[in-house]
């Protein structure tokens, strides 16, 4: 039986007695609660606006959707994601491209984000994953997104409050989007948001996830939309998750620094955080040659892993016939091990942890 879990959401009294005033409110549905969030959210991430969303594939969609990405456009996006990543490009009509990673962060690496640039006609967008809590190289790849004209949207689904160059993800392209999924450093429940320092993208999202309404409302379709709102006992939850986020990522970085301490000199590959990044750990992710001997190794010794992700998008077979080369992806999809990382792990799960890891030869 497992007795480290690989998450472990946190919910507590604040959060409940939060619902519960949105409930005898009677306001359950989209309104003010989530407008307040919106702009908390937004707020936090030093952006201008925040469209709130009923996920984060649902927040990815509608991004595309209000920057006018869709049928004869082509994306540039990581092989190395949740499938939602790639989905959402679909789901607009546009085309997903993949460029490989780089092997130190698992993120793009802009060279081969610029090689697919110069050679496929029709890209409109890139859209870095700041994968694991990482930020993605951004100053490069908004380098190359100036110089083709092209628009940036960040899925930050996985790195709430991470940092580029001391600037919040979320604020650095023409839209970002967040996931609020139980497992995430912050969590609604279920739920996405949207952050933007455009205002048109803001208006075309807040009109696509509701019906394609104008800011007025009622019975008045501008456009067609999707019905992807956030309730406000979701958004109810996600005020007060994004109060206690700060001590989140403070304990998780606290444990990502104990382990990469302890595991100096395991036959591992502990993560990376470059200088210009601050990193907060939605996962902390090793690479090991045996990755499923040491994850049988740590289940018999109660610790919970995630391999996040198996098989590299393009190789799914809802993509098959898509063109690509990543073969640094398809390398640490057989590599990557996560371990637990939540704030719920205790200094004593951690010696568990890194003890049971340098036990085993890998």
């Amino acid at each position: 039986m497992t007795e480290i879990p690989i998450a472990d959401p946190e919910m507590g009294e604040r959060e409940i007695e939060r619902v519960r005033e949105v409930m005898e409110s009677g306001r359950i549905a989209d309104g003010p609660e989530v407008r307040e969030f919106e702009a908390e959210f937004a707020e936090f991430c030093d952006a201008d606006r925040g469209v709130a969303t009923s996920n984060g594939t649902t927040a990815l969609h509608t991004a595309f959707e209000a920057l006018g990405i869709g049928p004869g456009d082509k994306v540039v996006t990581t092989p190395f994601s949740f499938v939602a990543s790639a989905n959402a490009i679909r789901l607009a009509g546009a085309q997903p491209v993949f460029a490989d990673i780089d092997p130190e962060t698992y993120n793009l690496d802009p060279e081969a984000v610029e090689e697919v640039v110069r050679r496929e006609d029709d890209v409109a967008a890139i859209m870095p994953v700041h994968l694991y809590g990482l930020p993605a190289e951004m100053d490069f790849l908004l380098d190359i997104a100036d110089d083709y004209d092209l628009a940036v949207v960040e899925d930050a689904a996985q790195a709430h409050g991470a940092e580029f160059r001391d600037q919040r993800v979320g604020s650095l392209g023409d839209a970002a989007c967040f996931s609020m999924y139980p497992t995430k450093n912050m969590t609604t429940g279920e739920g996405g948001m949207i952050t933007t320092d455009r205002d048109d993208v803001a208006e075309a999202a807040e009109s696509f996830v509701n019906h394609g309404r104008p800011p007025e409302g009622g019975y008045k379709h501008v456009r067609v939309g999707h019905n992807f709102r956030m309730t406000s006992l979701s958004a109810a939850i996600g005020r007060i998750q994004l109060d206690r986020l700060p001590d989140y990522n403070r304990t998780r970085r606290s444990n990502a620094a104990y382990l990469t301490d302890a595991l100096a000199d395991a036959d591992v590959v502990t993560p990376t955080e470059p200088d210009e990044c601050r990193h907060v750990y939605h996962q902390y992710t090793i690479r090991a040659d045996d990755r499923a001997g040491l994850a049988d190794h740590l289940e018999d010794r109660g610790v919970g892993t995630g391999v996040y992700y198996p098989t590299p998008i393009h190789e799914q077979s809802a993509y098959d016939g898509v063109d690509h080369s990543a073969p640094v992806a398809e390398r640490s999809a057989e590599q990557a091990l996560s371990l637990p990382i939540h704030p719920n792990v205790s200094e004593q799960d951690l010696r568990t942890i890194a003890s049971a890891i340098i036990e085993y030869e890998c």
